[in-house]
């Protein structure tokens, strides 16, 4: 990797920018699932510099047992302060905690990578409320609090605490899909919230994220026996029902659903549409607001024919230059191959190597803080 990491220096040259570090991840026998995911956060700048920031708080404060958000923010550490500019990191404090933590994890089998990031993120979520919660219990009963979940300092102060606490997770990640359910009836509106930190997409042939967007803010009649219960008519009716962004997150994960449960053949199935990401992404058909636009920072590649094997590999945006994580291997990449991981537009096709989740950030991210 010497070589590599040099070319990959002479590849930047005096473009390398100032204090970014770029390294590969040792591969733990198939944890690439886990490489490619964590890359993309790495690159995810506000999530690593608040990782960090926490991190830098807690080794101040008093030691509790290993846990995940702090296996990464180790990780996420030693990567940010090598002297070197590029070589590799093995995340094998990482891997172990995951593996202990998880049983889906344990196998050497092959893991998906969307289930990895979406039992990460809630883990990382779930660590921050109960320290949250328990510096909270020690404020009540001592002096004001030392310690923090890197969030508010001290949520709801006044009162009992109802609300529940925002952690600097959901401030990166956490958007809110408003369901609406209109009767044919009596034309009642009935609008139910709830909170996402990705989007998981239908996918069809020569699409793209767009199209996919506005499939999944598409209306739907229920009728027949998927008649609603209107609580003003009391009874079943006939009724639509459509799923909007209510709010944006600043950081839009949307995650293409390529794997597909075949009946007839009793098992899943890769589908390796092309569907076409952008750059840069207007969510305009499905906000109520103004349109939110979005920049393309990394993408997880699925490459491999079928869902129980293959191999996960990342592509990702830092400081202009898109780079490209393959475990221990990272080398530069032209902007123009990123369309090269859209799919496959033929059924059969020797390209295996299909974007499966996208990570966008809100252009209007940084003004809102």
């Amino acid at each position: 990797m010497g070589a590599a990491g040099s070319k990959l220096e002479k590849a930047l040259g005096d473009q390398f920018p100032e204090g970014e570090r770029y390294f590969g991840l040792e591969n733990f026998g198939n944890t690439c699932y886990c490489n490619s995911v964590l890359q993309a956060l790495y690159f995810c700048v506000p999530f690593r510099e608040q990782l960090l920031e926490y991190y830098s708080n807690y080794k101040n404060g008093v030691d509790t047992e290993d846990n995940l958000l702090i296996c990464l923010a180790d990780l996420f550490t030693q990567i940010s302060s090598q002297k070197k500019k590029t070589g590799v990191i093995a995340p094998k404090r990482f891997v172990q905690r995951l593996k202990k933590q998880n049983e889906l994890f344990r196998s050497y089998m092959h893991q998906d990578a969307h289930e990895f990031l979406n039992f990460l993120l809630n883990e990382l979520v779930d660590i921050l409320e109960k320290e949250a919660r328990t510096a909270k219990i020690e404020a009540d009963t001592s002096s004001p609090p030392e310690k923090t979940a890197n969030g508010p300092k001290n949520p709801q102060a006044n009162g009992v605490q109802k609300e529940p606490l925002v952690t600097w997770v959901h401030k990166n990640f956490q958007g809110i899909l408003t369901n609406e359910t209109r009767c044919l009836r009596c034309e009642t509106v009935t609008a139910r919230d709830e909170t996402f930190f990705d989007l998981s997409l239908d996918i069809e042939q020569n699409s793209s994220i767009t199209s996919c967007l506005k499939n999944f803010s598409s209306t739907e009649t229920l009728n027949a026996e998927d008649k609603f219960f209107c609580d003003k008519c009391c009874s079943l009716q006939e009724a639509q029902k459509r799923m909007k962004i209510k709010k944006p997150p600043h950081i839009l994960v949307i995650h293409l659903k390529r794997f597909k449960y075949i009946e007839q053949l009793g098992r899943y199935k890769k589908l390796s549409y092309r569907v076409v990401f952008p750059l840069e992404l207007k969510l305009s058909n499905t906000v109520e607001d103004a349109d939110s636009e979005y920049s393309l920072f990394a993408v997880v590649v699925h490459v491999g024919s079928g869902p129980n094997h293959g191999h996960y590999v990342s592509l990702v945006k830092s400081h202009n230059h898109w780079l490209f994580f393959d475990d221990e291997n990272v080398e530069m990449i032209d902007e123009s191959a990123v369309q090269t991981f859209f799919g496959s537009a033929q059924e059969y096709s020797s390209n295996t190597d299909h974007g499966y989740i996208l990570f966008y950030e809100s252009l209007g991210a940084n003004k809102n803080g």
